[in-house]
């Protein structure tokens, strides 16, 4: 499975709870936070001054080789 930047950061952690760290390591800390179950990967991304598609293909490559 792959993700995309339209996608929840609760849906995303769904996918693979492996995930968090990723975008623990990217400076997303608050994936418990409200926000996390209403925001798109692309909104968390602009709010936090990160680059969404890098990220997305981070998370995609974690998600291949797994």
């Amino acid at each position: 499975m792959q993700v995309s930047k339209d996608m929840i950061i609760a849906q995303l952690i769904q996918v693979d709870p492996g995930i968090v760290e990723i975008l623990f390591a990217a400076g997303m800390h608050c994936i418990g936070c409200p926000s996390a179950q209403g925001e798109s990967l692309e909104m968390a991304c602009m709010v936090h001054g990160i680059d969404a598609d890098e990220l997305v293909n981070q998370i995609n490559e974690f998600l291949a080789n797994k």
